[in-house]
Order: structure tokens, then sequence, then C-alpha cells
């Protein structure tokens, strides 16, 4: 097989499913995405923005959300200082090594207690012996089916009304 040919193969090829024999690498993100959840569930500041490298970025659901670490830290702080951040828990996840094992994406399908399904995505980064968020993309899901009936409150709310 060429070079290139083995490379494109081997950069497209699935993880698997976390507890489905992955890899040490996937384990740990996983683990890492999982406390990170966690961290904000418990209003654990601490681990929650060290689990950011610091040049990360947090995509919110509002068009206006696009944070640095230190942006989103201070915004958050009113949240993390009353005891209970936001509580999200993964449904399902699924995560990609890039190659050479240091760069991995994910996405993941999230249980909300203030909303209904969402989607989180985003990049970590291996830095020293951790595993560290460097982008972070939260969105709303919105059913297919749906979209016709969301449409007019959505462009309200962004001043389009037609």
């Amino acid at each position: 097989m060429k070079p290139l040919l083995l490379l494109l193969v081997l950069l497209s090829w699935p993880c698997l499913a976390a507890g489905s024999g992955e890899s040490p690498a996937v384990r740990e993100i996983d683990a890492m995405l999982t406390a990170w959840h966690h961290a904000a569930a418990v209003a654990d500041a601490t681990t929650y923005f060290g689990s950011m490298t610091a040049d990360s970025v947090f995509l919110g659901t509002d068009p206006g959300e696009r944070w640095t670490r230190k942006e989103f830290e201070e915004w958050a702080s009113p949240y993390f200082m009353r005891g209970l951040a936001w509580e999200f828990t993964a449904r399902q996840r699924s995560i990609r090594l890039a190659a050479g094992g240091r760069l991995a994406w994910f996405d993941e399908l999230l249980d909300s207690k203030s909303y209904w399904l969402c989607r989180g995505s985003g990049v970590v980064v291996r830095q020293g012996s951790r595993w560290l968020i460097a982008q972070y993309i939260l969105s709303f899901t919105i059913p297919n089916a749906a979209t016709r009936e969301i449409q007019p409150i959505i462009e309200r709310a962004l001043g389009k009304e037609k």
C-alpha cells in the first residue's frame, strides 16, 4: 500500500466506543471529558477550567458566545460560585485520535437538566501527561421535523423577521 493511501486509511479509521477495547489514550480522553462535565455539575471551577488549555476557545449555543478560556471563566464565575454551574451527561461519545496520538477530536450527545438533548464537540491535545480541551462547541439539537416550526422563532430572536 502506498504511504499516502495508508495514512489516509489510518486517519479515517473510526475509534471504537468507550469500553469496547479502545486505546488507552481514548479511555483517558473519555474519562477527562466525563470528569470535566462532572466538575461543572458540582461547581469545581479549578478542575473545570484546569481541563482546558490556556489558549482554549469555548463556543456556546448563542451566536455571540465565542470565548477564550479567560473570558469564559469570567462569564461563568457567578454560576460556579452559586454551587452548580450546569449539568450535562454524555449519552454517547465518539473520540478519534490523529496520527501521532497527541491530538484528538470528539463529539458527544448530552443529556441536560436545563435543556433538551444537546451536542458537544471539540478538540483535545496532549500536554505533558494530560489531555486538555483546546476547543469545545456546545450546540442545541433540533430534529429536522421541527425546523419549520422553530425557524420563525430563531429568526425573530436574531432580528431577521421575514
